[in-house]
Parts: structure tokens; sequence; C-alpha cells
């Protein structure tokens, strides 16, 4: 690996693109297209919440330093097979604000390319199509945006000026409070699942009648009503049903979306409703409508955080969830 004189590594040069299943927000672009751009080539996917943390600070600069010849580029890799569907893509780009092109990579061949093996996944590319630096998983981000300010001026668009950006995020983009996040990434599909407590365990790929245990132990999870737990979700069809978990966190989140149209749902805390510690997605009451596959915040705690009992009811089922997470 050779350095440059700004220090910064030649970790390769920008691999085709060719192997992407669609674009958005652009034309096809290729290398070639990019060659005197500086690049910060994003891996995403709509439902992780590491990277939705980190799209206030991607969005930030692909504004701020535009008119000096950044190009951010997305790349959406779906986690979920729900994820490779190009309406729910698009509709993610559109609700997260994202105005630059984005690869939609739906077989996982750019990722292959680049080698990559994570959400989120920043590469940034010099004028000349070479990376020269990556960041995987949050944070960094002085540190990222000081690599596009020398790779704009190694690129002769001038010294950037003013302060770094500033981002005030809210809602899912938030912040995780790592001092009190105790509950881990939680998946409700077979292939993952972990600490289920629903008594006789699960019973993969058939419709069965799950009932909540006497009591959830910490960090576990159960569910109640006839569900189908799938390879990567846990579908229930048109019939009530919940689902509850033990956890020790400021944020609780879940990755899910409708069967067919728009579900009502019902949010408690201890067994009562939400009030104050409601998430962006439900009201004081508890009660929102799932009508779309993304990443749901259903709690977020204003005082002292410590173990609590979450639960979410479906009274009229129609509904598919996929992952459980915290912040």
């Amino acid at each position: 690996m050779t350095r440059t004189t700004t220090g910064l590594p030649v970790e390769g040069t920008l691999p085709s693109l060719d192997g992407a299943t669609g674009w958005l927000g652009s034309p096809p672009l290729t290398p070639e297209d990019l060659r005197g751009h500086v690049v910060l080539v994003d891996f995403w996917t709509y439902t992780c919440i590491n990277w939705l943390r980190t799209a206030p600070w991607v969005r930030a600069w692909a504004q701020r330093y535009r008119e000096q010849g950044l190009v951010v580029l997305g790349v959406h890799t779906p986690e979920f097979r729900v994820e490779a569907d190009l309406a729910n893509v698009r509709r993610a780009v559109a609700d997260l604000r994202l105005e630059y092109p984005v690869a939609v990579d739906s077989d996982y061949a750019v990722w292959r390319a680049f080698g990559n093996s994570y959400w989120p996944a920043l590469y940034a590319v010099d004028a000349q199509g070479r990376i020269r630096y990556h960041h995987f998983g949050e944070g960094a981000y002085e540190e990222s945006e000081r690599v596009v300010r020398t790779l704009l001026e190694e690129a002769g668009a001038g010294a950037a000026g003013g302060d770094p950006v500033e981002v005030v995020a809210e809602g899912v983009e938030a912040p995780a409070d790592w001092e009190h996040l105790r509950s881990p990434e939680t998946y409700v599909g077979a292939l993952r699942a972990e600490r289920f407590a629903s008594p006789g365990g699960l019973v993969p790929g058939a419709p069965h009648e799950y009932a909540f245990p006497a009591r959830l132990r910490a960090l576990s999870w159960a569910l109640s009503g006839r569900w189908t737990v799938e390879d990567e979700s846990a579908v229930l069809a048109g019939e009530p049903g919940r689902i509850a978990y033990r956890f020790s966190a400021r944020d609780l989140h879940l990755a899910m979306g409708p069967v067919a149209g728009p579900v009502r749902f019902r949010v408690l805390l201890d067994g009562r409703a939400p009030g104050a510690a409601a998430g962006t997605d439900v009201d004081e009451d508890g009660y929102g409508t799932l009508d779309r596959s993304r990443l749901y915040q259903l709690v977020r705690q204003p005082g002292p955080v410590g173990e609590r009992e979450f639960e979410i009811g479906f009274p009229d089922g129609g509904v598919a969830a996929q992952v459980f997470t915290f912040g």
C-alpha cells in the first residue's frame, strides 16, 4: 500500500458499478463518469440503525461540498429480502432525503466488488479514482470530513473554508445513549433468533400458536398468537398477535412492514401506555400505524434508563417483523 504526500494511503481503485440492479437519482454511473470528482461511497440498508445514525452526516457533507466537486454515492445493499424491493428502497430514499445518486445493489455485486462486509461502510475516492480512506460503522465523523477536505484540496478545489459541518440529529437518527445501552441487536427470524422465551421454543416455517412465558427474563423476547417464523421474519396473518421484549436501553426500534395494507398497533411499557417514553412512531397512548417496510422507533425514554418490559400488539395481524435494535 503506497502513501501520497498528504499521508493518505492508496488502498485500491474504484471498482466497476456495473452489477447494480438499478439507479435512483441518477442514470447509471461508471468509474470513468466519476473521474475528476472526489467520491464518498456509502454502503447502507434502510433498516440498519447503525447506518441511520450516520445518515445526517452524509447528507450534510453532500450538501456542503457539492459545489467543490464532491459526489456522494449511496450503495443500497439489502440485509433482508424485503429490502431488495425497489419500491421500498425508493420510498426510503425519499423519506430519508437522500439527494444524491443511489446504486441499488440487490444482488450484492457492488458489495463484492469492494470486498465489503459492513453496514455502514464509507469509502473515500480521490479525483483519480483511487480509494484513499475507509471507515466501518458509526463515528469518526471529524476524521472522515477531514479526508473529504484533503482530497478536495488535492484535486485542486482549493482549501475547504469554514468550520466543519454541524449536525443536530433527531428521532431514529439521533446518537445512541451508549452509556445505558445493554440490549443487543435481536433478530426474530429463525436463522438468527436468540434468547427466545415462548414455551416450547421456535417452530420454524409453519404457523404455530405461541404464548408469553409467565415471566420474561432480562434481554429475552417472546411471541403471543399464531405466527409463522420464517428465515428472516416473524409473520402474523390476519388475526391478533403480540411481541414482548425485556430490554435495557434508552431507545427500542423494530424493523417491520405490513403484509398488505396499513396495520394498526399499540405499544405498552411495563403494561402501561408509554407516555413521555413514546418513540417517534407512536403517540403517548402507544398507538401507531405500520404503513411501509422500515425501522420504527417505538420507545425513547426521557429519564432514568433501566430494565423495562416492552410489548407491541397487532389487533388485526398483517405484519412481518425482522429485528429489534436499540439506542
